[in-house]
């Protein structure tokens, strides 16, 4: 019989990846090392379930191939903390499930949502017990307030405070000194500059270790008496991959994510190797507009071409998408006039999301003040080339480098729109609509980089990797962006910060099932 594809959509069979390496000769293994519980992969996934596991008393090894570890994000999502009752922010649970799945195209396990869904309450209470020096705890606000996609207010932010032993403020940056501090605190074992190569079986098919070399260029197999755990992050650096499972990753411009080298599909080839299966394709990519001018919010939107083509009251993942999707080069331009700030500050209840809301005025709910810092900001990206200035729609159009009668011709369209009040060609609500008449003229230019893809391996609830008859593969976990189930077709901005609020949402789970240990009741340790 032949057995079931690794993905049931994927477009074909075939791709290289689907090539195991040839072992390594057993007199090129220089020795044989074991751990509870080997962590492939020493981003913050893997960190977190490292510093989980230590505190439950589980032995760890942490393999990486990278000298140091990369955390790009900064914002962590919970349904539920002491924090949010503190700001009075409640989010209903039932509710935002079934958004989750209407914005993914019904493609996720429910049961891998609900796993975050109902552990994330315990998230912040130990992420302050684990950094365990004084925090100042934020909630975003700064949440997209459209009326058809809005946002949650679940964000948290930890800052340390001034006195702190972390050099890190805040963010993925701190969250990674934390894990790697507690991991150490613990006895357990961080190895970086060190490769991982294939996963190894029994003779009862239980994955026993991993083979792996270093910068010394020496083999070594670690073994896992209680688990493999693989945390190797996403694909988004094999172009490959991204044509199996996300071609629309493949109209990116820039990738976001660090190192470089990371996240290039390591875990899900080794975990294809072993007989795991695949979230079904397409697979969700985190596409921003980070490396551009960061400030877009609902002005007028032009394409490379020069023409309106969406409706601009929407949220940053939604136009980084459909901005990949237009003509090359795949880049856009918000435009606006001299009277922008007002037009902002006059609408600020409406608006929100990232790209439109400046940082510093999306925290705990803070009132307008045109004194933000976002005209300063605007003329950074003017300084830098991220944003033109004109006195002419004419020379806007030339220094944009698109065509100027289609500039015009777009322009005159939307200011007889905003005298209608009503966005008959895209929509958008009339609240929002501004002209565009007023010189000096502004085009912020925007685009779609990529940090992520989301998808991966299949597992259970207890986060072990299925096979292609969604039967477990004993003693193989994963962790992170190479753990499948909660995504699909697009990721959902509904609740900022989802990504790293499901790492440690499922290294709470993973603390459990390999140590034996519940969670006391009450509390996270």
């Amino acid at each position: 019989m032949e057995p079931k594809p690794y993905s049931r959509l994927s477009p074909k069979r075939g791709w290289s990846w689907e090539t195991p390496p040839d072992p390594v000769p057993e007199e090129q293994i220089a020795e044989t090392l074991e751990r509870d519980v080997v962590i492939v992969g020493g981003g913050i996934s893997g960190l977190a379930a490292g510093a989980r596991l230590g505190q439950k008393g589980v032995g760890v090894v942490i393999l990486d191939k990278c000298a140091a570890a990369g955390g790009h994000g900064w914002q962590i999502a919970a349904l539920d903390s002491p924090v949010m009752r503190r700001y009075g922010k409640k989010i209903d649970k039932y509710e935002f499930v079934r958004r989750w799945l209407d914005v993914s195209g019904n493609q996720p396990n429910e049961d891998m949502l609900w796993l975050f869904v109902n552990n994330s309450p315990k998230v912040i209470d130990w992420l302050l017990e684990t950094i365990g020096e004084n925090v100042e705890e934020q909630i975003y606000s700064g949440c997209f307030k459209g009326p058809v996609f809005g946002e949650y207010e679940g964000t948290h932010h930890l800052l340390i405070k001034e006195g702190s032993s972390f050099k890190n403020r805040g963010g993925g940056p701190l969250l990674i000194e934390v894990f790697e501090r507690d991991i150490e605190k613990h006895g357990n074992l961080i190895l970086r500059n060190t490769k991982a190569h294939y996963l190894e079986k029994d003779g009862t098919g239980r994955v026993t270790g991993v083979i792996v070399s270093g910068e010394d260029g020496v083999y070594r197999r670690w073994k896992g008496k209680r688990a493999v755990v693989l945390a190797t992050g996403d694909i988004g650096g094999d172009e490959e991959l991204l044509e199996a499972f996300c071609p629309v990753a493949l109209t990116r411009e820039i990738d976001v994510f660090w190192p470089k080298t990371s996240n290039g599909g390591d875990g899900h080839k080794m975990a294809y190797w072993a007989g795991a299966a695949f979230d079904d394709a397409p697979w969700a990519p985190v596409m921003h507009n980070h490396p551009y001018g960061r400030f877009d919010s609902f002005y007028l939107h032009v394409n490379s071409r020069g023409k309106r083509f969406m409706n601009e009251d929407t949220w940053m993942q939604a136009k980084s998408i459909r901005i990949s999707m237009q003509p090359e080069p795949c880049w856009a331009f918000a435009v606006f006039d001299a009277k922008w700030l007002d037009e902002f500050g006059e609408r600020f209840p409406l608006i929100g999301g990232q790209g439109a809301m400046p940082l510093n005025m999306a925290i705990n709910d803070v009132e307008w003040d045109p004194d933000c810092g976002l005209r300063e900001q605007v003329q950074e990206y003017i300084d830098n080339g991220k944003a033109f200035t004109a006195e002419t729609l004419e020379e806007l159009a030339d220094k944009m480098g698109v065509p100027r009668e289609n500039l015009l011709a777009t322009v005159a369209r939307y200011n007889e729109l905003c005298a209608m009040g009503d966005d008959v060609d895209f929509g958008k609500r009339s609240e929002l609509l501004t002209t565009v008449e007023k010189p000096p003229f502004i085009a912020v230019k925007m685009g779609a980089s990529l940090l992520d893809v989301m998808g991966g391996c299949l597992t259970n609830t207890e986060l072990n990797i299925l096979d292609a008859e969604f039967r477990p593969i004993p003693g193989l976990y994963a962790i992170g962006n190479c753990c499948g189930g909660m995504y699909g077709v697009d990721y959902p901005l509904l609740l900022n910060g989802n990504s790293y609020g499901r790492a440690f949402s499922y290294a709470q789970v993973l603390g459990r099932v390999l140590s034996g240990i519940p969670d006391e009741e009450g509390g996270t340790k």
